[in-house]
């Protein structure tokens, strides 16, 4: 090596822009539609509106979390929003005494019921179930997770219906309604205006707010800084080199959808105590929003990559662009194909960014 070439100084190193906006575009296109959105319609960033938003998405949110240790092992749930109907129906048949009980209205009703303890154990229970006959179904029966959810969303559309008996069951006990509908007050420090920053205040915060932010917390937790959480995140990345690592892939991909059942039952009781009622078409059409929320949120399709910061980031995306395009009366229909289209680019985005980490 000359003298002239130990002078020459070392090559900047270079900055990934795509590699930057993969982990960032969620968050980034948060802010960018709220602040879209507050320019179109200044109600939009007002407190009240705001924990409305969130309000709105903690069921989403919930099954979301549940969606992502599903999607983070390459596999998929299309039973979610069934699930959450047969579970919200059982929870709410325990809250009024049982079956023939259910739809019992009156000044009596209360002592009839179980208390909300049982109810929420009894819509967890039947989603741990659901959740576990799926996973077995996939991994003892070799049947692709698509087929198997898909199988299922139609099996426990059809229990609710059946159970449901063709009406709603409606009006629980008060403390079974708060946590849907209650409030906790917290104090939070004040961001605006300017010179207030910092100062205390008092906010109502909804109690499924708080379910919600709980959860994925402790799945963050549980993603991050677990042994299980590392085991998923290897069966997503490569299910062989798993298994030759001396990992039991069956065992983890089964407990992945457990996971989810938990969740979808969590969230039915959540949801059941929010609308004060249950019903067999409740939960329709919630597999195409967990698995957006999900998916912008930046977890791949394709396994092994994501995280439950980004899903949270997604839920909130998807919640403020529901409520931005309300706002604005822009039509339901409009909505739908709006997110859909957001689908379809958060994929391809995905899928743009690992061809070109392959080729590098």
């Amino acid at each position: 090596m000359t003298e002239a070439t130990r002078a020459q100084p070392a090559a900047p190193p270079r900055i990934d822009a795509v590699g930057l906006m993969a982990r960032f575009a969620p968050l980034i296109f948060l802010l960018a539609l709220m602040a879209g959105f507050s320019i179109a319609q200044p109600h939009f960033l007002t407190p009240l509106n705001l924990f409305n938003v969130m309000r709105q998405v903690s069921v989403y949110g919930l099954l979301a979390i549940g969606m992502t240790f599903v999607i983070l092992t390459a596999g998929i749930d299309l039973s979610v929003g069934s699930l959450v109907a047969f579970a919200g129906l059982v929870a709410a048949a325990v809250s009024k005494g049982g079956i023939a009980n259910r739809f019992t209205v009156g000044e009596g009703e209360a002592a009839l019921g179980y208390g909300w303890e049982l109810a929420a154990l009894a819509a967890i229970g039947v989603g741990v179930v659901g959740g576990f006959l799926q996973g077995f179904a996939i991994t003892r029966l070799k049947v692709p997770p698509f087929v198997v959810t898909l199988g299922g969303m139609s099996v426990f559309r059809g229990a609710a219906l059946l159970f449901a008996g063709g009406g709603p069951i409606s009006g629980f006990d008060p403390d079974f309604v708060w946590w849907g509908q209650g409030k906790l007050p917290l104090p939070l420090p004040r961001v605006w205006p300017l010179e207030n920053l910092g100062q205390l205040i008092v906010v109502d915060v909804p109690v499924p707010v708080i379910v919600f932010i709980a959860f994925a917390v402790l799945a963050h937790i549980v993603l991050r800084s677990t042994r299980y959480g590392r085991q998923v995140y290897a069966v997503g990345g490569n299910p062989e080199a798993a298994r030759l690592s001396g990992l039991n892939v069956r065992w983890v991909i089964c407990s992945v959808y457990v996971i989810i059942g938990f969740f979808a039952g969590l969230g039915a009781f959540v949801l059941s105590a929010r609308l004060d009622s249950a019903e067999a078409v409740a939960g329709t059409g919630y597999e195409l929003i967990v698995i957006a929320s999900v998916v912008i949120g930046g977890t791949s399709l394709f396994g092994g990559v994501g995280t439950i910061f980004g899903t949270v980031i997604g839920t909130i995306l998807i919640g403020v662009l529901q409520n931005g395009l309300v706002l604005m009366q822009v039509s339901p229909y409009i909505q739908q194909i709006v997110i859909g289209v957001i689908i379809v680019l958060a994929v391809a985005f995905d899928t743009f960014v690992k061809s070109r980490k392959r080729t590098a």
